[in-house]
């Protein structure tokens, strides 16, 4: 709104120098890029991560396969840290080795990562593997993917408007800095006159 009554004001100001309208062109444009421009983008950008993530997420279903495994033994070394995407900070993690057949009909064996809390030789767990037997994270889900497009999309609105605010305020400084310099070069012309009787008769 100041840009807006800032142009008003200097419509027809007698008093009004170039700078003066160039700050209130300045704000007004930079308004109305954030305003109409960043949410726009925000909007372009979210969409397209959205397909892309929805995809992402129907590949992974159609190459991951969800199969049962059987725990052989516990190991004692401690389990990695859990995938942020599919744990909760309460998931409690195991290292055992497993036995499983991929859906290839492979039988497989190796050190695998489980939520069970207590595991016993011959419990049975779910894993996610590839086609081939080996094992592979849990696919995207859609609701994940969904959330990574909005955020995504409120992400890059936001470092739009930045962005803007910061051109904005790098070309202010830049007008302030003129404003002043042509204030410096009009005192030195007047200076060295000033307060002397008789000047300029």
């Amino acid at each position: 709104m100041r840009a807006i009554s800032g142009l008003w004001r200097w419509r027809h100001n007698p008093l009004r120098r170039t700078t003066d309208l160039a700050e209130s062109w300045l704000a007004l444009v930079a308004l109305l890029l954030i305003l109409v421009a960043a949410p726009v983008l925000g909007s372009l950008v979210g969409s397209l991560t959205q397909d892309a993530l929805q995809q992402s997420a129907r590949d992974q279903h159609q190459t991951r396969h969800l199969v049962v495994a059987t725990v052989v033994r516990k190991l004692t070394a401690s389990a990695p840290a859990p995938d942020p995407e599919i744990a909760t900070g309460r998931d409690v993690r195991s290292r055992v080795v497993a036995d499983w057949t991929g859906p290839d009909g492979t039988a497989r064996r190796g050190p695998v990562t489980t939520g069970l809390r207590s595991p016993h030789p011959g419990d049975h767990f779910a894993l996610w593997t590839d086609g081939h037997g080996l094992t592979v994270p849990r696919p995207l889900d859609s609701a994940t993917a969904t959330t990574h497009a909005v955020l995504a999309g409120i992400g890059s609105a936001l470092v739009a408007a930045g962005l803007t605010e910061g051109i904005r305020r790098l070309v202010l400084w830049r007008l302030v800095r003129r404003r002043y310099a042509r204030w410096d070069q009009a005192w030195d012309r007047a200076g060295p006159d000033w307060g002397r009787t008789g000047t300029g008769s």
